[in-house]
């Protein structure tokens, strides 16, 4: 039985688990909403809305424990100049999960669009992931 075992594996080996984890919570600073599953959209909600509450404390140990979660310095930096003053007001719900009407087409898995409940400005320093992956998140209505 999994009493008191809380999260979803997906399949995934810990440290697998980890580095999705990561990966989401990085594109989802970046872009300010993703395209994902519903599921990992709804996990990845554990790994965000701590990360925003330690931008709102801004303090050093904050930094360094948001740097141990993301292992970027730029992305520590927007989240403690950019996204922290935005939410610096609210309590909680720094995220929504949009769920799509249309499954993925491959294995008719339930899609979803995980955001920040409150408008980023544009994002300054776009990692270049080529013109193609960016044009074609616009042409979908992501970014």
């Amino acid at each position: 039985m999994r009493h008191s075992n809380s999260g979803r594996k997906f399949s995934r080996t810990p440290a697998h688990r980890k580095a999705l984890m990561q990966n989401l919570a990085k594109a989802l600073l970046v872009h300010g909403r993703i395209r994902t599953t519903e599921m990992k959209a709804k996990d990845l909600r554990r790994v965000v809305d701590p990360l925003i509450t330690l931008a709102k404390r801004n303090d050093l140990h904050s930094r360094r424990l948001a740097y141990r979660a993301l292992n970027d310095h730029a992305l520590v930096k927007r989240l403690f100049d950019v996204v922290g003053p935005v939410f610096a007001g609210i309590a909680g719900g720094y995220t929504r999960v949009l769920k799509l009407a249309m499954p993925r087409k491959g294995d008719n898995a339930p899609m979803a669009i995980i955001e920040f409940s409150r408008a980023l400005d544009a994002p300054d320093s776009a990692p270049s992931g080529g013109d193609g992956a960016v044009k074609a998140a616009k042409s979908v209505g992501i970014n």
